[in-house]
């Protein structure tokens, strides 16, 4: 069985996928640089064994965007599920050309989507993955991540509304009824939920006028849900597990094909020796 690790400024997703490539169980807990590895290697123990994952992971991958975190897990999964897990970067093997001008400065996270939008759905394709930040990243026909755009999330726009202006309130995150609001609270989520969604309909279009046709628009992240009803245009598709799908492919991409050409070679020596 595999472990996905998806890391964000946030939160951090996790996922176990059985032998059939299926998405088993996913678990979302903070992202806390203060948290030592004994920590997170406990706390996904009891994770595990709270689902009655009975069958061994014997692989994991982590695609991060908190640096520090990324040595704490990766010594939590060496200590506690005693693997070794494959940390994602640019110089993985994908199943995208990542055209980019520094391509080392892409998110893992970003080259999870790219990779899972190219193998699992038409091209040209826009991820947009709404989590702190709100981020697109775009593939065109030939499989080229060709870059993207990073906006401030709904989360942080709800935060500097109300940490910036001494009378509004702190709200929860939901998609407003009507445009116009009729209090304190409609006006502010009119703003940042149907503002939000005004923005994203707007830099659809044009991605897609420098692409040159029409994209598969895919959402992901915790609050597509909320601005599917705000859009005049809908999501193609609300994939949540987009990332976690991911990381699934690029690690069997990576280590499948490592497996096969140490096999090829271990062939090799043994026809030689005959």
């Amino acid at each position: 069985m595999l472990l996905v690790v998806d890391i964000g400024n946030t939160n951090t997703n996790l996922g176990v996928f059985n032998e059939k490539g299926e998405l088993e169980k996913s678990w979302n807990i903070a992202s806390d640089i203060k948290r030592f590895e004994d920590e997170y290697g406990i706390l996904i123990l009891k994770l595990i064994e709270s689902s009655n994952i009975t069958s061994k992971i014997d692989g994991a991958i982590i695609s991060s965007v908190v640096a520090p975190l990324s040595e704490t897990y990766k010594l939590a999964l060496e200590k506690y599920l005693h693997i070794s897990p494959f940390v994602l970067s640019h110089k993985a093997k994908m199943p995208i050309n990542i055209a980019l001008k520094q391509p080392k400065e892409a998110g893992a996270d970003r080259l999870a989507n790219a990779s899972a939008a190219a193998v699992m759905y038409k091209l040209p394709a826009i991820v947009i993955d709404l989590g702190t930040a709100t981020s697109f990243d775009i593939v065109d026909k030939n499989a080229n991540f060709i870059g993207g755009i990073i906006a401030p999330g709904l989360k942080i726009q709800a935060k500097a509304l109300s940490q910036f202006t001494s009378k509004l309130p702190k709200l929860k995150i939901e998609a407003p009824k009507a445009a116009i609001g009729s209090d304190t609270i409609s006006a502010m989520l009119s703003g940042i939920v149907r503002g939000h969604a005004a923005m994203i309909e707007g830099m659809i279009s044009s991605c897609e006028e420098e692409l040159g046709e029409r994209a598969t628009i895919i959402a992901t992240g915790g609050y597509s849900s909320v601005l599917f009803d705000t859009l005049k245009r809908p999501f193609d598709v609300i994939n949540p597990y987009l990332t976690l799908e991911g990381l699934k492919y690029l690690y069997e991409l990576n280590f499948k094909e490592s497996d096969n050409e140490r096999t090829k070679t271990e062939n090799t020596k043994t026809a030689a020796l005959l």
